[in-house]
Order: structure tokens, then C-alpha cells, then sequence
């Protein structure tokens, strides 16, 4: 990409298209007052494009009563944004964004010394979150709420906003790179995961990340009296379900390991890779950012467990109140891809056909039509069963786990995710049919 191209994506300007109206005078006289300074956009820097619309900006408006205003003043559906009026870090954001439906109606960069704002005409759709979130660049926090979006960047680099305008624009030009850039987010949540010790029975520094996480994410969060970190986010009507994946490894990390990539799968230069079961985490995490903006009607229960490796303990000593009223359950440690276990060795059922169906059927729906029900080893799947509640254990893209050679291939763990949207997004699983899930 030219660099004046790259220049003017970043901040909300066709790089192709002509502008129009007053977007297209305030461009004309930069390049005016640039070419007057013997400056060209191929060797030009971002400061001093920024300062030279600023300053043609300021002219524009002193000398024209015809602008209309900030964006609160304009319907972003019939009329041409005030592209002038917009701080200059969120320009491109908003610019794209509403070029992909997204509608805002008032935004605010910060300066620097503050987040930045955006707020939208509607309710974020899980969807429009699922853009948003994959085109924020890695070091910037976002916290979403239903028709406003706060962008944490760090000190000292609100050019991140500057990226996240390009990342937008190249997913409006090209929608297939919102996977690319979905799985670029979770690799770095990840990474973080798998910084983190927590072998079986030491479980204290990952569980102690996680709670900080819920305590943002959930309605409510607790740890119970055997050590299991527990959550419930309440989004209407509808059936309790209950997401759980387990906090310990077989073994702690090697101190002196390095993470290895080589395309989408990740190993480790020593000992395990400990995606058994942060991946399985990872998805959870996922699934919390997206479930509010979704359209499911129900109560979304997680547990985190402890001691899963040596023999489930976390799951079984979990504090029974909190299962009460769980209708289903589905775990997220099952090595492999697109695996849909529904029973212990073919053995012990963890749930009728009629409940494993349902992930086969979304992953259809998902464009993942090769996800089926299996048979497979011993997991909190199978407590969960045995406390009577239907349950399945879903892949989630690690191999060789408890060795030297574990991988994780994490655009499957991203499938996963996708794989979980598809069902709640769709009430799949509906209190009606509950009751013949059960074994």
C-alpha cells in the first residue's frame, strides 16, 4: 500500500472515490497549502498531514456557516458525516464504521489524556461487536456497552485508533480479513493465558486473573469453598447453560520456554504448551464478550475448574447450589477439531443424540458442517452427566497434550467459538427441549 494511500485511509478519506461537499474542499486546500510547502504525500509524515488539515480544518470552519455541525447533528443514514468536526484520532474509525452500516452519532478521541468514545444511533448487534473488537489493535482494552464503545489505548500511543481506522477500512474493502484479524485477537489472549502458571492444586495466579476478568465480564463471580472460580451473566428468559473449562495443567511451564508459531499452531520450546485447557478458557473469554450482544434469551453459567487433571476433583466438589439450576452443559477439552463428545468411551453417555445434534447442526448453520458426536476420555463432561445435567465436551484444537510435543492450532479454537455464536445466537438450545436432552 502507497504510503499517502495508507495516509488517507487512516484518516477517514476515500483513497479511490472522490469526496464531496465540504470533505472535498477541506481536501483540495490541504493539498494546496502542502504543495505551497513543497511537501507530497509520498514523503510526507503523519504529524505534518495531521497538522496541515488541522490548520485548513480551522480556516474552513472560520469562514463557512454551512457546516453542520458535530455528528449529533446529523443523521448518519441520510447525510454526509461532518468528517471536519471529527477528532482527528476517531476520524477514520467513524468513517468506516458507518461506511459498514455501523452508525454513530457522537465520538471523542480523548487528546491523549483520556479513552476514546464512540457512541452508535442502536444497540451494537454481536455482530458489529465481533468487527469492532477484531479490528482494535492488541494493546488497546475496549469495554463495550449496548450503543456505546470506549477504546482504552495506552499512554502515549493513541495512534493505535490510527490503526484500528485501517483495520476497519480493509475489512470493509475486503470482509474475509475479519477472520485474519479474529484470529490475530485471540492469539494475543492466548499468549496471555499461557503466561500464566496454575499446574493441579497451584491453580491460585491463573484463578486470581481470571476473577478480575469475570468481575467486568459477569453479573456475578465467586470462588467456592473447593477453589472453582464460578459466574452467571443473565440476558432474559430462557435456559440456564453452563460453559466450563478447567484452570490447571498436567505440569507447570518450563521458566525458560518460548511460545512457537508456525502459521496458526502454537507449541512450546520446552515441557508442555498448557493448551489443555487454556484454550478451552480462551473460548469462554470469547464467548463473554459476545453473549450480550447477542440475541440469546436465557442464563449463561461458567465454571472454571480446578484439579481437572488429576481426576475431575474441581468439578466434582463443585458447590452443588450453583448446578441447581442448570439445564445444560457444554465443555470446551477435547483435543482435536470439531469433535462433538457425547460419552465416556462410547460407555457412559453424557447426554441423548437429540443434545449433540444441536452443535452438529450449527456448525452446518456455522459454514462447519463436518463437526459430528464422538466418543471420548474421561472430563468434567462426564461429572456434569452424572449430576444429571446433559452435557458434551467440544475440540478446541490442541494435540499430544500432557507432552513436550502439545500444539495447539488456534484458528480451530477460534472455530470453536464461532461454533458456540452460531448456538446461542440462535436460542438452539430452548427450555421446551431440555428435558429430552437428558439421558
Amino acid at each position: 500500500m502507497e504510503k499517502w494511500t495508507k495516509l488517507m485511509i487512516r484518516h477517514g478519506f476515500h483513497p479511490e472515490d472522490e469526496e464531496t461537499g465540504i470533505t472535498s474542499q477541506w481536501l483540495a486546500q490541504t493539498f494546496a497549502a502542502l504543495i505551497q510547502r513543497h511537501q507530497h504525500l509520498d514523503t510526507i509524515s503523519e504529524t505534518d498531514w495531521m497538522e496541515a488539515l488541522q490548520q485548513t480544518a480551522k480556516q474552513i470552519v472560520f469562514y463557512n456557516d454551512d457546516i453542520p455541525g458535530r455528528e449529533t447533528l446529523v443523521d448518519p443514514t441520510k447525510n454526509e458525516l461532518p468528517l471536519i468536526q471529527i477528532d482527528p484520532y476517531v476520524r477514520g474509525i467513524v468513517r468506516w464504521l458507518n461506511m459498514m452500516h455501523i452508525y454513530t452519532v457522537y465520538s471523542c478521541d480523548g487528546e491523549g489524556v483520556r479513552p476514546a468514545t464512540i457512541y452508535f444511533l442502536e444497540d451494537l448487534s454481536a455482530q458489529q461487536l465481533a468487527i469492532i473488537r477484531a479490528c482494535t489493535p492488541p494493546h488497546v482494552r475496549i469495554r463495550a456497552e449496548k450503543r456505546k464503545v470506549t477504546l482504552f489505548y495506552q499512554r502515549g500511543h493513541i495512534d493505535d485508533l490510527l490503526t484500528m481506522a485501517e483495520r476497519l477500512y480493509n475489512v470493509w474493502r475486503n470482509p474475509e480479513l475479519l477472520m485474519t484479524y479474529r484470529l490475530e485477537t485471540l492469539k494475543h489472549r492466548l499468549y496471555s493465558l499461557l503466561s500464566i502458571n496454575g499446574k493441579s492444586g497451584r491453580e491460585t495466579m491463573i484463578r486470581q486473573m481470571l476473577y478480575r476478568k469475570l468481575q467486568q465480564k459477569t453479573d456475578w463471580c465467586q470462588i467456592d469453598a473447593y477453589g472453582n472460580l464460578l459466574a452467571a451473566v443473565y440476558c432474559g428468559n430462557g435456559p440456564t447453560i453452563l460453559l466450563s473449562a478447567h484452570m490447571d495443567t498436567v505440569r507447570p511451564f518450563s521458566p525458560k520456554r518460548t511460545i512457537i508459531e508456525s502459521g496458526t499452531v502454537l507449541s512450546s520450546s520446552r515441557g508442555i504448551l498448557g493448551a489443555d485447557d487454556r484454550a478451552g478458557i480462551a473460548v469462554i473469554l470469547e464467548i463473554l464478550d459476545f453473549i450480550r450482544h447477542s440475541r440469546f434469551q436465557g442464563t449463561l453459567k461458567i465454571a472454571f475448574t480446578v484439579e481437572e487433571e488429576i481426576g475431575c476433583l474441581g468439578s466434582r466438589n463443585i458447590d452443588p447450589t450453583f448446578l441447581q439450576d442448570v439445564d445444560a452443559a457444554i465443555v470446551v477439552d477435547r483435543r482435536g477439531t470439531r469433535d462433538i463428545v457425547t460419552s465416556y468411551a462410547g460407555i457412559v453417555p453424557f447426554c441423548t443424540d437429540e443434545y449433540g445434534r444441536i452443535f452438529e447442526t450449527a456448525g452446518a448453520l456455522a459454514g462447519m458442517p463436518d463437526w459430528k458426536m464422538t466418543h471420548g476420555g474421561l472430563s468434567d463432561a462426564k461429572v456434569f452427566a452424572e449430576f444429571g445435567i446433559p452435557s458434551v465436551n467440544l475440540s478446541v484444537g490442541y494435540e499430544h497434550e500432557h507432552t513436550e510435543f502439545e500444539t495447539l492450532d488456534y484458528k480451530a479454537t477460534l472455530e470453536t467459538v464461532m461454533l458456540l455464536e452460531t448456538v446461542f445466537e440462535n436460542n438452539m438450545i430452548t427450555e421446551e427441549l431440555v428435558v429430552t436432552y437428558k439421558c
